[in-house]
C-alpha cells in the first residue's frame, strides 16, 4: 500500500548522492536455508545487544549467547501432527464441537554450534535478520536503493493456516555465519536456484521470511 496514496501527498525524492546504506556493525556474514531449500545470503544480526536464549537441557539452565561466537545453529523436528479445530457452541461456555478442519503443528529444538566447537541443545525462540547486498559489485559507484533486510523467526513451537499441511509449514532449518558460510550459502543459493534469491522474493507459503 502507497502510504502517500490517501494523503495526496508526493514521495520524498530519492538523493543519488545521500548518505549510503551501512551495515549494522554487529552483523555476521552467513546464511539462513529454510526447510524447503530456500537459501538466503547476507549480514545476520538479531535486535541489538539481543542475544539467542535458550534453555541448555545438559545443564538445566538458560543460557545466553552473543551471535558473534556462534558457528551455526541448526533446527531439529522434535515432533508434528495435524491438530483438528474445535470451537465452542454457541451459547455453550464448556461445550465444543469438531469443525471437520486440521492445521498442522510442529515442534522444533535448536541445536547451538560455537566458534570453539561446543554445542548447546534445547528449546529456541528468536528472530533474526539478514540483509542482502546493497550493491552489485560490478557497478560499485552505482546508487544504491535502500534494500530492507528480512526477518526468519526460529520457534519452539508453530501452526499453520487452517486446511494448510504440514509440508506448507516451513522453517528456519539452518544458520551458518561466518565468511566461509557466506560463500557456502552463495554456492548453494545458486544450485538450488539458478542465483540468490532476493530479498523481496522467493517465499514459501509458509511464514518465514518477514519484512521487519
Amino acid at each position: 500500500m502507497n502510504p502517500f496514496a490517501s494523503s495526496g501527498e508526493e514521495p520524498p525524492a530519492l538523493n543519488p548522492f545521500g548518505p549510503v546504506q551501512r551495515d549494522r556493525d554487529d552483523a555476521v556474514p552467513g546464511y539462513v536455508e529454510l526447510s524447503n531449500g530456500d537459501v538466503y545470503v547476507g549480514r545476520i544480526y538479531m535486535t541489538r545487544d539481543k542475544r539467542l536464549k535458550v534453555y541448555d537441557k545438559s545443564m538445566e539452565r538458560q543460557r545466553e549467547i552473543p551471535l558473534r561466537v556462534v558457528r551455526q545453529i541448526e533446527c531439529r523436528v522434535v515432533r508434528e501432527w495435524m491438530e483438528k479445530e474445535w470451537r465452542f457452541k454457541e451459547l455453550a461456555l464448556d461445550e465444543k464441537y469438531y469443525t471437520g478442519r486440521t492445521y498442522p503443528v510442529r515442534q522444533y529444538e535448536h541445536t547451538i554450534t560455537l566458534k570453539d566447537g561446543r554445542t548447546i541443545t534445547g528449546p529456541l525462540a528468536e528472530i533474526i535478520y539478514v540483509q542482502g547486498p546493497t550493491y552489485k559489485p560490478d557497478q560499485p559507484l552505482r546508487y544504491r536503493p535502500p534494500v530492507k533486510p528480512l526477518r526468519f523467526i526460529l520457534h519452539k513451537r508453530d501452526k499453520g493456516k487452517i486446511g494448510s499441511d504440514l509440508k506448507s509449514l516451513h522453517y528456519v532449518k539452518l544458520v551458518k555465519l561466518g565468511e566461509d558460510a557466506l560463500e557456502e550459502g552463495r554456492r548453494k543459493a545458486r544450485e538450488s536456484h539458478g542465483e540468490q534469491p532476493s530479498v523481496t522474493g522467493s517465499r514459501g507459503a509458509g511464514r518465514s521470511p518477514r519484512r521487519p
